[in-house]
């Protein structure tokens, strides 16, 4: 063996030992990736989230979403029939009144479309004729509960039946029967009564007859019976959503201001004492590590509720983000400008104002914008909390699980709104930042 092999065995040893190394982080680190996935599965007991899930419950939800429902209840113990959008008192037709496809009278026949008919007979009656299965009878009372009588055979999934209670749900419709209510459901695409309310003038007009009496000088009484809308409340959201965007913009600016005094505290160049500079960037570390939610919470319950409690909240967590990035920015200022400005004979303020201040604003207007940009969309969190803005409307909305139609519609919302902010930070950026030759 040469002399040459003999120098070049250490070589090849640790050319060996680097590829062994290799292999072992290539198949290795998928592996941890693998188990810890696999503990993950468990821990969090996926099948068991798979098993509870109920597809019908998913689907009636969507479907809540962008549709609504007609109910039509009758009293068992009066007798008496009403007919009401949603259900809600604010959507019931007066009485004596029904769609076209509620026939009121002695016999109340509801016509839900395929062949799927109703009827509310006397002495609480009903019965429900479903093509190709039969006739569904049933006549609740207090002493037998509900007694009802179904088509020979097997009770299909869609019919759920109990001494008290009887449930079924078609592609038409869904009759819920118990002793002291009997009710049909009817759905429809769409947000009814989103324009106008039952008692509106303008109810069930087209578009075409809505302009031409808004331009025949009734543009006025339209607007106001839009705004006052009682049952999507128009007015209140428009106030809501106001709320939401003033919380998320007094916390980003008010600690913006805050901050930026003390940053230059914790900059190592501007602040010589090791002491003061390590006391200021614990105080952002402090302020920035506890979440603004828990901040939330815990002054709610020292001011209350309200959005003034959920502007502070984001400030104090504001506070300390963006005390360390301005520190950053400060630390990397060019001193050759600040020289510059100090051979004028400048002062230690104006120093500040004319060398340092116009170098790191770029950067702390695109943080600013940028945080207010996500404070937006936080905002609508803590609003839950603090029972202010569009987050309140929306946990309301959510907790009641009947009406899903607004909770979209408030979705919609604050989708539109984080996009406007989205813009308008954008377009604030570009005439701050970059001026009118960097927007083209």
């Amino acid at each position: 063996m040469s002399a040459l092999d003999v120098d070049m065995i250490p070589v090849k040893m640790q050319a060996d030992a680097l590829f062994r190394r290799k292999r072992l982080v290539s198949f290795g680190l998928p592996a941890l990736v693998l188990a810890y996935l696999t503990y993950i599965f468990f821990a969090f007991d996926i099948p068991g989230l798979a098993q509870r899930f109920e597809v019908d419950n998913a689907r009636a939800l969507v479907a809540d979403s962008y549709s609504y429902k007609t109910h039509v209840t009758r009293d068992n113990r009066s007798g008496e029939v009403s007919v009401a959008i949603e259900g809600e008192r604010k959507g019931t037709y007066e009485a004596g009144t029904a769609p076209d496809w509620v026939a009121l009278g002695n016999e109340t026949l509801i016509d839900l479309g395929e062949g799927h008919v109703v009827t509310f007979g006397a002495e609480n009656f009903m019965s429900y004729i479903v093509p190709g299965y039969g006739e569904i009878t049933a006549q609740p009372s207090r002493a037998k509960g509900v007694d009802a009588t179904l088509p020979e055979g097997d009770v299909p999934e869609w019919i759920n039946v109990s001494r008290n209670r009887m449930t079924v749900t078609t592609e038409a419709g869904r009759l819920t029967v118990t002793r002291n209510r009997t009710e049909v459901f009817r759905y429809f695409a769409g947000w009814e009564l989103f324009f106008f309310t039952l008692d509106s003038p303008y109810h069930g007009l087209g578009f075409g007859e809505v302009m031409a009496r808004a331009l025949g000088g009734e543009a006025a009484d339209i607007w106001l019976d839009f705004w006052t809308n009682k049952m999507w409340r128009h007015s209140d959201v428009a106030w809501a959503l106001f709320e939401t965007i003033l919380m998320a913009f007094l916390g980003t600016m008010g600690a913006a201001i805050v901050a930026l005094p003390l940053a230059f505290l914790a900059a190592k160049n501007f602040s010589p004492l090791m002491a003061v500079r390590q006391v200021m960037r614990r105080f952002f570390d402090f302020f920035r590590g506890v979440d603004a939610l828990i901040w939330t919470i815990v002054l709610a319950r020292a001011f209350g509720p309200g959005p003034l409690t959920g502007a502070l909240a984001i400030l104090i967590t504001d506070t300390g983000s963006f005390g360390k990035m301005f520190s950053e920015a400060l630390e990397n200022a060019d001193q050759k400008q600040i020289e510059g400005i100090q051979s004028t004979g400048a002062n230690p303020v104006q120093r500040y104002r004319f060398g340092v201040i116009p170098q790191v604003t770029p950067v702390l207007l695109s943080q600013i914008l940028y945080y207010l940009e996500s404070n937006t969309r936080s905002a609508t969190i803590i609003g839950a909390i603090t029972g202010g803005g569009i987050g309140l409307l929306l946990t309301q909305a959510m907790i009641t699980q009947k009406d899903w139609e607004e909770v979209a519609y408030y979705i919609v919302l604050i989708i539109l709104m984080v996009m406007a902010m989205d813009w308008f930070s954008g377009w604030l950026r570009r005439k701050l930042i970059q001026g009118d030759e960097g927007g083209r």
